[in-house]
């Protein structure tokens, strides 16, 4: 099986790769200082490692776009370039969470690095509050809008959203919940379902999504649903009873998630994600700048279903 650099990148979490049709690969993620977006390009996933970041953007002094700029990714739709990220006004806490909103950046020029990078401004949910981690992904000619969000009514800090879209920065229709956290190892520390992720494998639609604090407990779970059913039924959608992903502690690998999907240069798949290699945190681990993008093979077992594995230990 293949080996990567591990890490790939360092200081660089909740982290997303896609190849585009040139063949290039474009990769985009949160920032220690939280206060910009920017991108790299390379021909492999190795070179992005030595792959130059290029600022697109940098948040204003004050208003709804001022503050903690997080999980940016980075999706094309309709022949243009979106970046989704969460912000807000403020970096202090309210009612027991941050302040985020969901907001959208649009480019037409090809080259997404020097292109103009226009604000689209919010994506406005069924609720005013905080939300995050969005990504994006077509099923049946459909575009979806999936994320994660905190409802007053419901215990914890997030639960994943799905939404058809109108277009790439306006939902349509009542969103319905997928998850919520509900499960032992969903809710140590913080009750949390966020950092989403679709890929399709055989004939089933699959989410991988990340659970519990952002330390040595935070994991990633699994959804799955049927790829001819109505995937706007929570009813349609299965979820793992345990972890797919977890805390390797013979290897060094801590809290392992925040993941998406990319393929290889043969079209095989790639899991993307971001772990420590150590548990001795001061203060919020928010602010510990070293969960390191690292990627691994993807692979699947008979009955089509992923096998994510173990992280793999730090190779240099």
């Amino acid at each position: 099986m293949k080996q990567y650099p591990n890490p790939l990148i360092e200081q660089r979490a909740d982290p997303y790769i896609v190849r585009h049709s040139d063949g290039y690969y474009y990769f985009i993620a949160s920032v220690p200082e939280y206060d910009r977006l920017e991108l790299r390009r390379a021909a492999s996933l190795s070179e992005l490692a030595q792959a130059t970041p290029t600022v697109v953007w940098r948040k204003p002094a004050s208003g709804p776009m001022s503050a903690l700029i997080w999980a940016p990714e980075l999706h094309v739709i309709d022949g243009k370039w979106y970046i989704y990220f969460a912000a807000a006004h403020s970096p202090e806490i309210a009612d027991g969470l941050f302040q985020h909103r969901m907001f959208a950046l649009e480019c037409r020029d090809a080259d997404p690095l020097s292109g103009e990078w226009q604000e689209k401004g919010r994506i406005y949910s069924h609720i005013d509050s905080f939300s995050l981690d969005a990504t994006h992904f077509t099923h049946r000619g459909k575009h979806y809008y999936l994320w994660a969000q905190k409802d007053p009514a419901i215990r914890g800090n997030s639960n994943l959203y799905l939404a058809e879209m109108a277009n790439p920065w306006t939902l349509q229709g009542e969103p319905v919940m997928l998850s919520k956290p509900e499960l032992p190892w969903e809710t140590v520390g913080f009750w949390v379902n966020e950092g989403p992720a679709a890929i399709v494998h055989g004939q089933r639609l699959f989410i991988s999504y990340s659970a519990s604090a952002t330390d040595e407990n935070y994991c990633i779970g699994l959804l799955w649903a049927d790829i001819d059913s109505d995937i706007t039924d929570p009813a349609q959608w299965h979820k793992s009873p345990q972890p797919v992903f977890r805390t390797s502690y013979e290897h060094r690998q801590f809290g392992p998630g925040h993941n998406s999907f990319t393929v290889d240069e043969d079209g095989n798949d790639v899991l993307v994600y971001h772990a420590r290699n150590y548990t001795e945190i001061d203060g919020d681990p928010l602010y510990d700048p070293n969960r390191h993008t690292r990627i691994k093979p993807l692979t699947w077992d008979r009955q089509g279903m992923p096998v994510f594995g173990v992280p793999p230990a730090d190779n240099h």
